[in-house]
Parts: structure tokens; C-alpha cells; sequence
């Protein structure tokens, strides 16, 4: 057991500097040339989450002490770095940040919208619930807790794909070390899953509007789709309850899509105004896989998704398709990345965001790269903003690398207020121009919402834009 010995920077701002001795074996001590490019906060956030954990977590043991091993060396990062250039986190470094309390009880939560996806709730980022209408789950198929799977080959692939991704940021190391346990969806070779299987988190403790306390939260959930299979899953996250409650949600999704198969994959992003959302995706595609994202995100000060995607062999298809809308003091920001390595790819990414608001601000860094061996491929990109009030602000970085020579590529950006060519056409039709502007703007984001592959999550989203947009009563 070895001992170290720092001052560490405050979490928050009465956080009193203090001599800070760490004597646990296995956690943050290590050599002093390492601890110089330590960041105390850092290090101070992580052992605060590890402490709250359980002590009986062996299924995750090894990725907790590859993540705290990554935070030794990973600052909190600021606007002088590249990633975060356009987006402020001085908020979340300011804040008084603890881990959620305990296991929220499963009967404060609400009922879920639909019974006809197999759903399972995670609170606080604890799976709370079994799966609803599980006997709808074909032979061999496993929706559950890493912690409850019994199966030794399951849990053999699953720890094999958590510990392979080394590309995460400081957050996806945040999310390792402090995950409370994994949630697992995995399907069997040439199993084709027929009812979606609905991700329903929700945000249970947090601090009141405008106060300095965040509660944190770190779910986690590991993919696995074999050869040939086949299954939707949908992610929403939200609030338990109606409010503006301050909590910060760190949220992680790794998934292994196999040689032919497919994963449909909804993400719906709805918190309070004053919370953090930050999440992580990551995918790898082996041959002829096929990877959909539909991506609709609404909630947060801060919305944050990085996504990263790897096509692993020949004639595999990608198709991303998300809408940001910010409607008040918000940011929401989308950093991917698609990076194609084989033969006959095919890639489509469609980003759209909407900013209505003079304080609202939305960041896209979209980064797709062709490789030496990625020939023929086709891929395309394409982000279009509508900016609605002085002083709202949209950056866009859409960048396209190829380094094949036998391709088929494309990328475009456009930003832009409604063009009065589109109003004057409804004006000469006798529509008054706050309709017209109303039906405009809802038209441009409908494009996404469209592609929501289940009809009752389209409508209610499709209802929930329209108010996000228009609050006023009609």
C-alpha cells in the first residue's frame, strides 16, 4: 500500500483547499511522475463516485482500474482545448458534484407511455426494474444487469467489448469508474428480436433550480448483436418529474453490431433545463453489419453526445440522422466520428439543429475519414441550422478526410434564418406570417423526427417539438 499526498483545487467554490492523503491499494496512488500531470478535481470527482459505490462490483473491477488509471492523467478540460472550444463546462467544474444517494424506490417512479416495447427502467442510472412483457423475448436473448447474468460465455463477450475501446475522453473514464453496473442487451447469432427494447432513463434526485448541487449519475449499457441478428433498441432520457432540477447525467452506450447484422438505434434526449447531459457512443460494425441512429435532442443547459463508429469490414452501412433544437439558455453540441477501413462502406449523416432562442447555442463537429483500404465507398454528410434570434449562435466543423482514391463522397453545410422566398409563398396564399414561419420551422425538423422508426415514439415526440416551439396556448 503506498501513500500520496497533494492539494487538490476546489469542486466547487466553498470547497476549503485542504491536504488531501489517499491510503486505499488499487485506486489513485501512484508514481509521483504521474501525479504531476494529475488534475486534483479530477481525481477528487472520481474518488467521491468510487466511494459511493458498493464494494462488491467484480464483474466491473477491470474497467474501473483501466479508467482510474486514465484519469490520472486526463485534465478537466477548458476551452483551450480543441474538443470543447465552443462549449463551456465551467459550470459543471463550478458546481458542488456528488453521487446520487441511494437506489431510488421503484414505486416514485412513473409509469411508462406504452406497453408495446419491452421496457426497463434505470433510475439514477441503477436498473430499477425487470423487464416488462419479457416472455415476448425470443430464446437466448439477456436484457438485464451484468451483476445478474449468469451465463460465463455472456459475460466473457461483454467484458471482451468493454475493456477493447480506448478512444473515450475523460468522460467516458469518468463513466467507468463510476457506473454502479452495466446494463446488457445481447442477442444471439441469427436471432431477430421483433419488439423494441425501450431504455427509459430517468433522473430521480437533483438539486432545485439554481443551486450549486448536482447530483451525478453514470449508466451504463453494453450491445451485443451477433451474426445475423437483428433488434431496435430506444433510449430516452428524462426527468422522473416535471422541473428544473439540477443533476448531471453521464451516460455511456457501447455496442458490437456483428457480420450481417443490425441494430436500430433511438436516442431521445428530453432533461431538465438546468441539467447536464453528456453521453457517449460508441459502435463497432463488423461485415455487412447495418448501424441506424435516429437522434432527437431537446433538454439540458448541456447536451453533449460524442459518437464514435467504426466500420470493422466490407459493405457495411451507417445512416445517422439527428435534430438539436435550443429553445433557451441551452447548448447542444454533437462530436462524431465514422471512421471506414474496408471495401464498399456506405455512410449518410444528416444533422440538423434549430436555435430559437438570443442565448441558445448549438456545436457540430462531425469528422468522417475514408482510409487507404476503404475503396468504393459512399459516404455523405450533411448539416443544416436555422438560427431564429439575434445573438443565437450555431458552430459547425464538418470535415471529410480521404485518403481511398476509388470513392464516392459528399459534405455540405448551411446556416441560415427561414428565406423569405418561403414565406412569400404562403403569404400568397393568404396565411398569415406567424403561421407560415411556425409550419416552416417545424417542417425543417419533421425531416428527422420522421425517421423514428416506432409510431407511437414519432407522434409523442412530434408533439413535444410542436411545444417546445410554440409554448402559447392555440
Amino acid at each position: 500500500m503506498s501513500t500520496v499526498a497533494f492539494t487538490p483545487t476546489p469542486l466547487n467554490p466553498s470547497f476549503n483547499s485542504h491536504k488531501f492523503v489517499r491510503t486505499k491499494p488499487n485506486r489513485f496512488s501512484l508514481q509521483s511522475k504521474a501525479i504531476v500531470t494529475s488534475d486534483p478535481f479530477v481525481l477528487e470527482l472520481a474518488e467521491t463516485l468510487e466511494d459511493s459505490l458498493p464494494s462488491s462490483t467484480a464483474p466491473l473491477q477491470k474497467l474501473r482500474e483501466a479508467s482510474s488509471e486514465s484519469l490520472l492523467s486526463t485534465p478537466w478540460p477548458s476551452r483551450r482545448d480543441e474538443p470543447f472550444r465552443f462549449t463551456d463546462l465551467s459550470f459543471l467544474r463550478y458546481s458542488n458534484i456528488l453521487p446520487v444517494s441511494q437506489h431510488p424506490p421503484t414505486t416514485t417512479l412513473p409509469a411508462a407511455d406504452s406497453t408495446s416495447f419491452l421496457s426497463l427502467n434505470i433510475a439514477d442510472g441503477h436498473p430499477v426494474t425487470p423487464l416488462s412483457n419479457s416472455s415476448q423475448l425470443p430464446q437466448g436473448v439477456y436484457v438485464g444487469t451484468l451483476s445478474a447474468l449468469a451465463s460465463t460465455p455472456i459475460i466473457d463477450r461483454v467484458m471482451e467489448l468493454m475493456c477493447a475501446f480506448d478512444a473515450g475522453d475523460l468522460f467516458w473514464s469518468i463513466n467507468g469508474v463510476g457506473a454502479p453496473d452495466a446494463t446488457v442487451v445481447y442477442v444471439p447469432e441469427g436471432c431477430r428480436v421483433e419488439t423494441p427494447i425501450y431504455l427509459r432513463y430517468l433522473a430521480v434526485e437533483g438539486g432545485a433550480e439554481g443551486s450549486k448541487t448536482m447530483r451525478m449519475s453514470n449508466p451504463r449499457v453494453v450491445v451485443v448483436v451477433e451474426k445475423g441478428a437483428e433488434v431496435g433498441i430506444i433510449e430516452e432520457f428524462s426527468a422522473a418529474e416535471e422541473g428544473n432540477d439540477c443533476y448531471w447525467t453521464n451516460s455511456a452506450l457501447e455496442a458490437v453490431v456483428g457480420e450481417g447484422a443490425k441494430l436500430t438505434h433511438s436516442y431521445i434526449q428530453n432533461q431538465s433545463s438546468s441539467s447536464a447531459h453528456i453521453k457517449w457512443t460508441s459502435i463497432r460494425q463488423e461485415s455487412s453489419s447495418t448501424y441506424e441512429l435516429t437522434e432527437i435532442s431537446t433538454g439540458g443547459k448541456l447536451g453533449r453526445h460524442n459518437l464514435h463508429i467504426q466500420q470493422l469490414g466490407p459493405d457495411t452501412v451507417t445512416e445517422l440522422s439527428t435534430l438539436h433544437l435550443s429553445v433557451g439558455d441551452q447548448t447542444q453540441d454533437l462530436h462524431s466520428s465514422l471512421v471506414l477501413d474496408h471495401p464498399r462502406g456506405y455512410s449518410r449523416q444528416l444533422h440538423k439543429c434549430i436555435v430559437a432562442h438570443s442565448k441558445g447555442q448549438a456545436v457540430f463537429d462531425g469528422n468522417i475519414k475514408v482510409n487507404r483500404y476503404a475503396q468504393q465507398t459512399d459516404a455523405g454528410q450533411l448539416t443544416r441550422s436555422l438560427l431564429l434570434e439575434p445573438r443565437a449562435s450555431i458552430n459547425v466543423k464538418p470535415n471529410l478526410q480521404i485518403v481511398a482514391d476509388d470513392v464516392k463522397c459528399s459534405h455540405g453545410a448551411a446556416i441560415s434564418d427561414l428565406e423569405e422566398s418561403q414565406l412569400l409563398y404562403f403569404r400568397a396564399r393568404g396565411i398569415d406570417p406567424k403561421s407560415a414561419r411556425r409550419v416552416l420551422i417545424f417542417a425543417f425538423g419533421g425531416e428527422v423526427i420522421e425517421k423514428l422508426p416506432y409510431p407511437s415514439i414519432r407522434e409523442r415526440v412530434r408533439s413535444q417539438i410542436k411545444s417546445l416551439l410554440d409554448p402559447s396556448p392555440k
